[in-house]
């Protein structure tokens, strides 16, 4: 049995991979928490800017491997992924290290834009000269995005260029680049799959679906045999930070307001279009692993939105 702790356990991709981890024979699954938690017997309250306490956690649950999945904002990302990382390469028990990536290899450029990028790539240092050996996930674009509530994910709601519920699609560029879009709980399925591989290389893909704007718009037509409001959104409008609002947009800035949403998704947007949401199948996990199944994006609309 193997230990795996997995760094923020309770959020929409650490706690995906937790619940996919859970049955498993070969490994026990631990979540580490700022807090005490009688609900879950196996998480650890931690303190994460006490890096010799992290090691003491470490050694005394024997982790071998652990698994970060922070969100991006805040200082998860940075001072605690950071710490652990530390105490990772001093922990005697611990060998593997996830860092939070679940995405695309982001273009040092980003920076500019992405100002909070600076703390995944002084991570991805940190681990190049840790000695621990390690990997980081990449799996395009969330598929979950685009399901109805009726599905399952621990994602927060968003709406990213297609909006079916109003039938409404903003596409970045002209909509012709390939672009990767996974589920959460296939990408858990491939992560938890890679704990058992003899060696780790540092990037790992896993490709769930593979296609462009204009094809995603057009399968969601066919499927929900109506016809989308289309809007294209030029490169440079989207260089200049500016997106076309969709109707779903409106009920997500109580939490993300107006102004720096569009500028966040922009960027996001503009990652579709130069290749940079486009993940090679070539050398994936999906040819190590051939007998896991994934969600496609028809399965997804039919299941979900056909007849809505």
């Amino acid at each position: 049995m193997v230990n795996v702790a997995i760094a923020g356990g309770t959020g929409g991709v650490g706690r995906t991979i937790l619940e996919t981890l859970q049955p498993s024979t070969k490994h026990r699954a631990f979540v580490l928490s700022r807090q005490e938690s009688k609900e879950n017997p196996n998480a650890i309250a931690v303190d994460y800017n006490d890096i010799d306490g992290l090691v003491s956690v470490f050694e005394k649950n024997d982790i071998h491997t652990v698994i970060c999945a922070f969100a991006v904002e805040g200082d998860s990302l940075g001072t605690s992924q950071m710490n652990l990382i530390k105490a990772a390469t001093r922990s005697q028990s611990t060998k593997r290290f996830i860092p939070t990536g679940y995405a695309i290899p982001y273009p040092k450029e980003a920076l500019q834009n992405l100002p909070q990028l600076k703390d995944h790539f002084v991570a991805l240092d940190e681990l190049r000269n840790s000695g621990l050996e390690w990997t980081i996930f990449y799996n395009g674009i969330f598929l979950d995005y685009y399901g109805t509530p009726a599905l399952k994910s621990y994602l927060k709601p968003n709406v990213f260029v297609l909006d079916i519920a109003n039938k409404v699609a903003a596409i970045p560029g002209d909509g012709n680049v390939p672009v990767t879009f996974t589920y959460t709980f296939d990408l858990a399925k491939f992560v938890v799959a890679a704990l058992d591989l003899e060696r780790w290389e540092q990037e790992t893909r896993v490709v769930g679906e593979e296609l462009t704007w204009n094809q995603f718009l057009a399968l969601a037509e066919e499927v929900l045999e109506t016809k989308f409001e289309v809007h294209y959104d030029t490169v440079e409008k989207l260089k200049r930070l500016e997106i076309t609002e969709l109707p779903g947009h409106k009920a997500l800035y109580t939490h993300f307001p107006k102004a720096p949403f569009q500028q966040f998704m922009s960027i996001f947007e503009y990652f579709t279009t130069d290749g940079s949401s486009h993940v090679q199948r070539a050398g994936s996990l999906n040819e190590r692993f051939p007998e896991l199944t994934l969600l496609s994006a028809r399965e997804l609309l039919e299941k979900y939105w056909k007849g809505k």
